[in-house]
């Protein structure tokens, strides 16, 4: 009996327990064993649940700030392209959604984009590169303008204040993945890096906005 005791302590140890060693099992001790194992499966589920949230669950976390800087101007005018004559450089078509912490779509939301151009300055005396537009169903947005050029101690950035209907104004800035001078800009963040992708006439990228309002 020692010697059997001392056989089934090992195996314990070495998580190797046959069927054939294992003590009879009560109807009490089967039970346990029933309950175990079921809340071992549904703690399962939960789990494979939650790695399998839709994205609209993924939009817990607020957009982060940045700062406005010094070149951002009111009033400017209503479209949903900054294209026009005299603009040149890669075309960027920018398209996602305004979004709710609880994931739910912003419909009429307010967004005021402004770069510089191609080569890293600022239309100050006009609103070339300026622009505001609402969102629409679902809270989706779209805009058309060009990739913005870097200047002296900044990467290539798109400046955006977006708020809620009665909310609060949301200031922010947009980046583009893989710069050079991404990683050396104190204000870059890289959770404001748009997905950027090529097209046959330019760039296309997405980015969702998330405002911190239920």
């Amino acid at each position: 009996m020692k010697r059997a005791t001392k056989n089934m302590d090992e195996d314990i140890q070495t998580g190797q327990v046959t069927a054939e060693r294992q003590l009879p099992e009560s109807k009490a001790s089967r039970r346990g064993n029933a309950w175990l194992l079921s809340s071992v499966v549904i703690l399962t589920g939960l789990l494979m649940v939650m790695k399998t949230e839709s994205p609209a669950a993924d939009a817990a976390n607020p957009t982060p700030a940045a700062i406005e800087g010094p070149f951002f101007k009111p009033n400017a005018p209503r479209r949903t392209s900054l294209l026009e004559p005299g603009i040149t450089g890669t075309k960027l078509v920018l398209t996602g959604r305004v979004l709710s912490t609880a994931g739910k779509p912003i419909a009429g939301a307010r967004l005021d984009f402004w770069h510089s151009d191609s080569k890293g300055d600022y239309d100050n005396a006009g609103y070339k590169l300026r622009g505001h537009q609402f969102t629409y169903q679902e809270g989706r947005y779209r805009l058309e303008t060009i990739v913005p050029g870097q200047y002296s101690g900044r990467t290539p950035h798109i400046h955006v204040k977006v708020q809620a209907p009665n909310g609060r104004i949301l200031t922010t800035q947009l980046y583009l993945p893989g710069e050079p001078r991404n990683q050396r800009d104190f204000l870059f963040n890289p959770d404001l890096v748009m997905k950027v992708q090529e097209a046959p006439d330019g760039k296309v990228a997405t980015f969702d906005f998330v405002l911190n309002v239920k």
